[in-house]
């Protein structure tokens, strides 16, 4: 019974999902399986109620009004579920089990590596997860336990603390740096965000001649860039200070940047694995938080 049980609330979440995502592909991604599952789980839910959930169309699968109220149903049960395993993981102070983090790949590919390393070796039977990337994880749903955001609005409905408040600065190599001493009237190189895509104005004032050489849409490849001396980069100071090859250039003045916060679920917050991740984390940016501002 029990087993019947689970096969039809993975049923009820397929089609859950099926209505949020609108397509197999996204509701197999959000659920961790193959779109052919996705598939057999809707005809599986509609021959067990009995109903058309979903119109088969050239462009994808159109929710009913059965569809939407089943996937309305569904996500009540699921808030449930999340609330329950939360109420149960409050209750346990076990330093073990899984722990999953989501932070931006800037940090984690510079300064959060030695608080990962702190962790691991301080408890090794908690298996530490690290969810890399931009996208703002729904801790409420338990996409991840734990959140690291540069934002500068981490979650209203979520408890957090500010780990560190940020400058940005423009940095080049130390070729650049003797150039622009050198000759403050030459032209300069940037490179810049897609967007807006613009050399930064604050700049022009004093270096109006300068010219944009490159444009990406992620800061790791654009720090790449300005360590390979392709130009001058606006960045976090944190950032720049981080790589030897890079200096802090007078083309921009430092200017105050979104702050970095770590937040959680409230019922998640206290639980003993995010403490003691916490425990790790907020000396370490007390400690170094010289580094994030001019």
């Amino acid at each position: 019974m029990a087993a019947q049980m689970a096969a039809q609330w993975d049923d009820l979440k397929t089609v859950m999902q099926l209505v949020r995502g609108r397509s197999l592909a996204a509701a197999a991604l959000a659920l961790g399986v193959n779109y052919t599952t996705v598939a057999r789980r809707v005809a599986r839910a509609e021959e067990a109620l009995g109903v058309t959930l979903f119109e088969r169309l050239a462009d994808g699968y159109h929710p009913t009004e059965a569809g939407e109220t089943v996937a309305r149903h569904a996500a009540e049960m699921e808030a449930q579920e999340f609330d329950l395993l939360r109420a149960l993981g409050q209750q346990s102070s076990a330093l073990s089990g899984r722990l999953v983090v989501t932070a931006p790949e800037l940090l984690c590919s510079t300064l959060l590596p030695q608080v990962f390393d702190d962790f691991c070796t301080r408890h090794p039977d908690i298996e530490l997860e690290v969810r890399a990337g931009t996208d703002m994880l729904d801790l409420n749903r338990r996409e991840a336990d734990l959140a690291i955001r540069v934002s500068d609005d981490p979650g209203n409905q979520l408890t957090g603390v500010r780990l560190a408040a940020q400058d940005t600065a423009s940095f080049a190599t130390q070729d650049w740096a003797d150039r622009i001493a050198a000759d403050p009237g030459a032209q300069i190189d940037w490179v810049v965000y897609s967007k807006p895509g613009a050399v930064p104005q604050a700049s022009l004032e004093n270096f109006p001649n300068a010219r944009v050489k490159l444009r990406f849409n992620d800061m790791i490849a654009m720090a790449g860039a300005a360590r390979a001396g392709l130009g001058v980069v606006r960045m976090p100071m944190f950032l720049g200070r981080t790589y030897s090859e890079l200096v802090q250039v007078p083309v921009l003045a430092p200017q105050s940047y979104t702050d970095i916060w770590v937040v959680s679920h409230r019922d998640v917050w206290p639980t003993a694995r995010v403490q003691a991740f916490r425990d790790c984390l907020v000396p370490y940016f007390k400690e170094n938080r010289a580094i994030f501002v001019a």
